[in-house]
């Protein structure tokens, strides 16, 4: 060896500077605003988007449906998307996506409210997937307590963006195409934070090149496992936002109390969104933890046929509330505990999304297609208490301390 050679051996090896930490999770958390205010936006401004444009109530009920189908379509390739030009980018590349969604989304015509709105889930359907890889990329020793903070952050701007729709279409006169079109400042500023995140993009760790098993992760046990209880609580989720409210205006609740009563439990569910990663990773497995969610909503569901009093209404939706916060936190802590390195996580995260998102979308059709059957929302409830023991099986299943 010369001695150029044997100066070079000698010199330590300096790896290439990455972007503070704090920046990091201040990009994450931006990230999440953007994945649920441009769909949850839109809810109550539906009226009148359909009284402007003359759709019917199948075309409008699509607004809904489409992203929840293009998360279930791409959540699958997202991961290869993402190994091959590196998580960093390809999250930039679904951030610009939703941009573009809103922007086409608030011009003001079928054709692009339509198509913003599959680029708007084609965007968020990457940010979904590749989030939990990321986390547990930047952060393994502290994925847990991040996983609490982008689940309810997601949880809150859920919550704001459709409470400031109306106002800001009609308070602040901006129409409901302003309304919409808000939502491009929130992604513009995510952007902006993010795109320091590239110069790390393509440093894979060594976790990172190491290739999932052989066998694959759609003939794993435990994959389906985390993606069942992934898809069976995002069943439940959205069967209760679509009609909780009618349910309870069919046991005497006026249609005023019934939102507010919808707002208790999505403000009951952030406490247990933020709590159930923490303790999960505290624990040596999480088939207990796993278990008592899927009783609490089990007890919610069931309270809901009683047609008792208020207190004891209450009190079901307060179960409901806690279950629901705690079981799509705990669903992307097992991407992320279950998974041995960030391209397995990533491909979990797809996997799991893919069923979940398709049972999301079917969920509340097949529930009001049962209610139209029977006139009667006993059996659609009875169906939640099912979907709800079936919970505790893939629960005890995905909380069991291994890996895929």
């Amino acid at each position: 060896m010369n001695s150029q050679a044997m100066a070079a051996a000698s010199k330590p090896h300096v790896q290439p500077a990455t972007p503070n930490p704090i920046l990091i999770i201040a990009g994450i958390i931006l990230i999440t605003f953007t994945m649920r205010s441009p769909i949850t936006s839109i809810g109550p401004l539906v009226g009148s988007i359909r009284a402007d444009l003359g759709l019917s109530n199948v075309m409008s009920g699509l607004l809904t449906t489409v992203p929840l189908l293009a998360f279930a379509v791409l959540s699958p390739l997202a991961p290869s998307i993402g190994h091959r030009l590196g998580t960093e980018r390809t999250l930039l590349a679904g951030l610009i996506t939703v941009l573009m969604g809103i922007l086409l989304r608030s011009t003001g015509f079928v054709f692009t409210l339509f198509v913003g709105t599959a680029f708007i889930g084609a965007g968020i359907a990457i940010c979904n997937v590749l989030i939990p890889g990321l986390v547990k990329q930047r952060f393994p020793q502290k994925a847990g307590l991040l996983t609490s903070v982008y689940t309810t952050t997601m949880s809150m701007c859920a919550a704001i963006a459709s409470g400031v729709s109306i106002p800001l279409a009609q308070g602040a006169n901006l129409g409901w195409q302003g309304s919409l079109g808000f939502w491009a400042i929130v992604v513009l500023i995510a952007i902006s934070v993010w795109l320091p995140q590239l110069r790390a993009a393509g440093k894979m760790s060594a976790a990172t090149k190491v290739s999932t098993p052989k066998k694959g992760l759609w003939r794993s046990a435990l994959a389906w496992q985390v993606t069942l209880f992934m898809g069976l609580q995002s069943f439940l989720f959205y069967c209760t936002i679509a009609w909780l409210p009618a349910i309870l205006q069919q046991n005497g609740i006026s249609s005023t109390n019934a939102g507010w009563l919808l707002s208790l439990v999505q403000v009951i569910s952030l406490p247990a969104s933020f709590l159930a990663p923490v303790l999960a990773s505290r624990f040596r497995d999480q088939r207990m933890m796993s278990v008592v969610i899927a009783l609490l909503s089990l007890l919610g569901c069931s309270g809901l046929l009683l047609n008792g009093n208020m207190v004891v209404l209450v009190l079901c939706l307060i179960f409901l509330g806690l279950a629901q916060g705690a079981s799509i936190s705990l669903a992307l802590t097992f991407i992320v505990i279950r998974s041995e390195n960030v391209r397995q996580a990533a491909e979990l995260s797809g996997m799991a999304q893919s069923v979940g998102y398709l049972l999301a979308a079917l969920g509340p059709l097949f529930i009001g297609y049962v209610f139209d059957l029977t006139h009667s929302w006993t059996l659609p409830l009875i169906t939640l208490m099912i979907v709800s023991v079936l919970l505790i099986f893939a629960g005890i299943g995905a909380g069991r301390n291994q890996t895929v």
